[in-house]
């Protein structure tokens, strides 16, 4: 049975029920304590705890989740995976026990002719939590499994909850008996290996608290509502049903696998390391393309750094089974969103998209691979000029946290070169390093304490009002403050606050719009408002400081925001729009929209693309937009369903997940696009766009930078004041300006050059007399010299060589020459061959100047280089060295 078809009579079987089918939502959690939705109910958590009111007492699911913390062995056994989906049925104060138990049981046992799964009775078994007797009664005296098949097990095995403060509860698991061949008879309590887990039911009953550990915590009472929460792994099922061994040989999984094996033109199966290899670099990729598609970009930070990692992990497994500098991230991504495009249309619709961001990252970890190999071949011959047979943790740590460099792979290299690594040191780095993010984290874990004021707000009241797109003002209530994160019944003059309001003119942040700014009024208070957010769904909350009075709860209140402001950022928004049409035109359907910025003014708009865009494609998408502006076309907003918006060709952000109904904002035929930021009532109120230029931020992601309105306009009048003193200065038509500067730049660089050539000549001329000045001290000739100031270090090395180079093969010799390039001390030593042999060293006898001049340097025995601080000290310095000379000599 198909990874597809179990899905499709998981979903059937309990909509049958009652239940409503939810689509998958985004793998970024909502929830602050997470990055990524690690469990299958997570996106329900709010239902759980009351916060919010789900859509029905009953829904079902099939969950994309990423977990992360056993990465290291996804691999290297077969159970482990980053990526997997959770298939869930769960109840919010309608059913509890009493019918979730027979549900699962019926779906797993009725045959597959019938629309079930067709697990044969006798081969399942249950567990269920030690003290949980009404659950082990509805298994035996309702569903009819023999006592000696319930088993009852302890808080690590049979209670669920999160690792973080949330809902949790007792559980009943169902297990299949895979037969004998696979393990010792008993139970689940005796082999969880030939007994495998299929069906997870969590009695979601209890607020938990202070979760220190899996068993550790406190219970801060029951829950609104009993609710039921289980979890069904597909993958898992799919191994089951199709008769394979694990997760990695499962229909969506196999086909990625089998795809790397043939572009690495590798057998799964006959090799124990490349197996590991293959399984990872099929799980990544699957896991790596989810998450693109979900509109996680690769970065060195929070989701982006798991994206990062995951991606660069299956890079570095494609080398390891023997692509070199191949690139095939390209083909597996393909392969992935074909396997799993069945489950997620979404896939093949933003392929594009998805590829444009992995190919930039593959690309750019091949560059690190090479720059990293560079550093890691220095570090070793370092190693090695040291007589070292280590190679330090330090170094291997730098190497993988500044470079990306995977400690695999310094262990591999260094291995080759005969070298090993101080992996205790590296690990103990790693380890402190972990310490501090889970430090970091732990200050995120009251996530749903920070919110819960905002619930009971949203709970009371119910959801906002929303009136900004018809009114700048308007009449309202007061229903909440709040101060330092606590509600409070009234606000005296200067507190910093937070005020909610039932209904509200002004537009919370959101959606690359900055939020509104403005005032609220009550009768005797003044409450000026500087940010408006939306913390949680449904409500709208107002960030200022009372400036006159006190306000209370329950007041009447006037909202008024700051007018000019909404204009401006309303032509900002409508211009990003504008913009984000015109590189589609321009580059193709690939040029996706990955984020932007909406200000007074000035915009940014990000978007995905494999390299930069040429000089004359900005010039064209401009000159697009700007005729736009003068054809004055309507802007017109509306709501409708998603699946006829996206017929109507409306343009999504990638990566943003929305709702049944949703909003679409379209400029005439021009542009279409899902938006619930506000806008301007036709596109020539934007008066003029000038895009200032486009950068990099990102493996695959470019951003540009544009002024709208009245800012572009004082930008361009700026410009043409510039333009015109120029052509006065120069005495040129503006026309022939940059032609007149071109030349006048050619000839400073020559004129440069030439002025190169002649100190550099004047400074090498004396390189004859220094060597015929040279002292001797005991049978070496020694020179020192203090170059004048100015004298560049490349020059100051190549009359070091020069002054070298005169004395004769067998005449040992040492030059040290300084100087001043700029406002920091340079030297540099250099000693031939005869001077090395009698024990002198240039790496060591710079570093006595250096020290001097209150710096450091060092290098090679024959030639080296250093610098400090002291300018002054030059003279100090090079009598050092004549000293330790000396004495080392002596």
């Amino acid at each position: 049975m198909e990874s597809a078809e179990i899905a499709r009579r998981f979903l059937r079987f309990f909509e049958e029920r009652g239940h409503t089918v939810v689509p998958s939502a985004s793998l970024i959690a909502e929830d602050p304590t997470l990055l990524l939705v690690p469990a299958g109910m997570v996106p329900f958590k709010p239902y759980f705890l009351g916060q919010r009111t789900p859509p029905a007492s009953r829904l079902v699911s099939v969950q994309k989740c990423i977990r992360t913390p056993d990465i290291d062995e996804v691999g290297k056994t077969t159970r482990h995976a980053t990526f997997f989906q959770m298939l869930g049925n769960f109840s919010f104060g309608d059913y509890f026990k009493e019918k979730a138990i027979p549900f699962a049981w019926e779906l797993l046992t009725r045959s597959e002719s019938d629309g079930g799964f067709g697990f044969p009775e006798e081969r399942l078994w249950v567990t269920v939590y030690e003290d949980d007797d009404e659950a082990a009664d509805i298994w035996h005296k309702t569903v009819g499994v023999p006592n000696d098949r319930i088993q009852r097990r302890g808080l690590a095995d049979n209670y669920w909850h999160m690792g973080v403060p949330g809902p949790g509860g007792p559980c009943s698991e169902i297990y299949y008996d895979r037969g004998p061949e696979y393990g010792r008879e008993g139970g689940p309590i005796a082999d969880e290996n030939r007994y495998l887990e299929v069906w997870n039911n969590v009695f979601m009953q209890f607020q938990l608290s202070a979760v220190r550990n899996k068993v550790d915590f406190d219970i801060a009472g029951e829950l609104p509502s009993k609710n039921i929460d289980t979890g069904m792994g597909l993958e898992r099922m799919a191994a089951i049903l199709q008769g394979v061994d694990n997760i990695y040989e499962i229909d969506t999984t196999y086909k990625i696998l089998d795809r790397a094996a043939e572009l690495t033109r590798t057998k799964y199966g006959r090799d124990s390391r490349a197996d590991v290899s293959l399984r990872v670099v099929a799980d990544h990729t699957r896991a790596g393309v989810m998450l693109v598609a979900d509109g996680v970009l690769p970065s060195n930070e929070g989701r982006g750094y798991v994206l990062r990692r995951i991606l660069r992990r299956s890079i570095r497994n494609l080398r390891l089974l023997g692509a070199g500098e191949e690139r095939y991230m390209h083909e597996l991504t393909a392969t992935t969103i074909d396997v799993m495009g069945e489950l997620y249309p979404e896939l093949k619709s933003d392929a594009a998209n998805i590829h444009t961001v992995i190919d930039a990252e593959e690309a750019s970890f091949l560059g690190t691979l090479r720059t990293g190999t560079a550093i890691f071949d220095a570090a070793a011959e370092e190693s090695k000029r040291k007589g070292a047979a280590t190679l330090g943790g330090d170094q291997a740590f730098q190497l993988h946290d500044t470079y990306g460099f995977p400690i695999d792979l310094t262990l591999e290299m260094a291995a080759e070169q005969g070298l090993k690594v101080d992996e205790e040191g590296f690990r103990r780095l790693m380890k402190e390093q972990r310490d501090r993010a889970k430090a970091d984290a732990a200050a995120k874990k009251t996530g749903n304490a920070d919110i819960s004021v905002f619930s009971s707000m949203l709970e009371k009241a119910g959801r906002v009002d929303f009136l900004g797109y018809d009114h700048t003002t308007a009449e309202t209530n007061v229903i909440g403050l709040i101060v330092d994160g606590g509600s409070v019944p009234a606000a005296g003059e200067g507190t910093v606050l937070e005020v909610v309001l039932d209904r509200t003119p002004f537009y919370a942040e959101g959606g690359g719009q900055l939020a509104d700014q403005g005032v609220i009024r009550t009768a005797g208070a003044e409450v000026e408002i500087m940010d408006v957010q939306s913390p949680i769904g449904g409500l709208i909350v107002h960030r200022g400081k009372v400036r006159t009075g006190e306000i209370r709860v329950g007041e009447q209140a006037q909202a008024e925001i700051d007018l000019e402001r909404r204009r401006a950022i309303s032509r900002s928004h409508t211009a990003t729009h504008l913009v984000h049409r015109g590189f589609r035109n321009a580059l193709g359907e690939s040029a996706a929209q990955a984020g932007s910025e909406n200000s007074p003014g000035r915009f940014r708009f990000d978007f995905t693309a494999a390299g930069a865009v040429s000089p004359s494609a900005l010039r064209d998408v401009e000159d697009e937009v700007n005729a736009v502006l003068i054809n004055d076309l309507k802007v017109n907003a509306f709501y409708t369903s998603q699946s006829e918006a996206r017929a109507m060709g409306a343009l999504a952000l990638f990566g943003e997940k929305y709702g049944d109904e949703v909003r679409v904002v379209e400029v005439g035929d021009y542009s279409r696009e899902l938006c619930g930021g506000t806008h301007v009532a036709s596109s020539g109120q934007l008066g003029l766009v000038k895009v200032l230029g486009e950068a990099s931020i990102g493996a695959g992601v470019r951003r540009v930078e544009a002024l709208v309105g009245l800012d572009a306009f004082r930008f361009l009048a700026r410009e043409s004041v510039l333009v015109a003193q120029l052509s006065e200065q120069l005495k040129t038509r503006r026309e022939e300006l940059p032609e007149r500067v071109e030349g006048i730049v050619i000839r400073l660089r020559t004129a440069e050059k030439e002025l190169e050539r002649l100190r550099s000549a004047q400074v090498l001329a004396v390189a004859g007399e220094l060597a015929a000045g040279a002292a001797d001290v005991h049978g070496v000739s020694i020179v020192t010299h203090s170059a004048p100031a100015g004298t560049s270090p490349d020059d100051l090395r190549k009359l070091a060589l020069d002054v070298r180079g005169r004395f004769p093969s067998d005449r040992a010799a040492v030059v040290v020459v300084a100087g001043v390039p700029s406002d920091r001390p340079v030297v540099v030593a250099a000693v031939n061959e005869a001077g090395r042999g009698r024990g002198l060293k240039a790496g060591q006898l710079v570093g006595v100047a250096a020290k001097a001049l209150g710096g450091g340097g060092g290098g090679k025995d024959d030639v080296a280089q250093g610098g400090g601080t002291r300018a002054e000290a030059i003279d100090d310095a090079l009598r050092a060295v004549e000293q330790t000379i000396s004495s080392s000599l002596t």
